[in-house]
């Protein structure tokens, strides 16, 4: 295996360094502070299907004992996430469908139009886990059309199997995020499975670093940052108005091997040779 490119081992580093006490924090907060949820029982493989279907990232309790300890520990974290769909069943054709042959709980997440990842818990991984082990696994694989960079996020962000990364940095407070938001999300449906498209809220103090890195700041905002971990290529653009139009026009661009970032340095360069 090659050596991880300099840039992506530094934002790797930039963006976990202080991962273990916060997933801790986040995790007892949102348990204060949730409502009560309960999972969805899916009784036979049809209704397993669609349950699966109808949204980017889903979770599945697969048990064939409703005794054992896994199944207080999965109630438990539901209520944590109240961006995800959980399910659970006992049924044994639902088990088999899913290639389950004991107490599991597995992840589906949406990689394509037709196609889902599943990441699979197994008995032996759930007996050594507390709710907070449980709660980070969902986190850090809980990546939807846009997900939101935030410690947590980061390792799933970074072990991901795509390798080119779309970054929106915005401030989340602004009049314009709402409408922002919901375009980013329809470009992002014309490149499932090819870019991964990542929020990053620039009011957030800690996300200056972000901004920073890739030499943009706070005036130019909002902007979109794009990078291939790689080979350490990467591009920015300072934006207007997010439209679906600029969004695609720029990722186009970026697989098609063009660099906006360098016509813009060739230009300053020759306005100071001009000087």
């Amino acid at each position: 295996m090659g050596a991880m490119p300099f840039r992506h081992l530094y934002l790797l580093c930039l963006f976990t360094c202080k991962l273990s006490p916060e997933v801790a924090a986040e995790v007892q907060e949102s348990s204060d502070g949730a409502g009560a949820r309960e999972p969805v029982w899916l009784t036979d493989v049809q209704a397993a299907m669609e349950f699966v279907a109808a949204a980017e990232v889903t979770v599945i309790g697969f048990f064939q004992d409703l005794e054992v300890p896994a199944v207080s520990l999965f109630h438990s974290v539901v209520k944590n996430f109240q961006d995800v769909s959980f399910g659970i069943s006992t049924a044994s054709e639902v088990l088999a469908h899913y290639s389950v042959t004991g107490n599991t709980i597995s992840l589906f997440r949406l990689v394509s139009q037709v196609d889902n990842k599943q990441l699979d818990l197994k008995s032996e991984d759930i007996e050594s886990m507390d709710a907070t082990k449980l709660s980070h696994f969902i986190q850090r694989n809980n990546l939807h059309l846009v997900t939101e960079y935030n410690p947590m996020t980061a390792i799933g962000l970074f072990n991901s199997m795509i390798p080119i990364h779309l970054l929106m940095m915005m401030n989340k407070a602004s009049p314009e995020y709402e409408e922002s938001l919901h375009r980013y999300q329809e470009a992002a449906k014309l490149f499932q499975g090819k870019i991964l498209f990542i929020l990053v809220d620039s009011g957030v103090k800690k996300n200056g670093k972000v901004i920073s890195f890739f030499k943009l700041k706070k005036p130019q905002l909002p902007a979109l940052a794009i990078y291939q971990t790689l080979d350490d290529v990467w591009d920015t653009l300072p934006i207007t108005e997010v439209s679906v139009e600029h969004v695609q026009n720029f990722c186009d661009g970026f697989l098609k091997g063009k660099r906006l970032r360098e016509n813009h340095e060739s230009e300053e360069k020759m306005s100071k040779m001009e000087l």
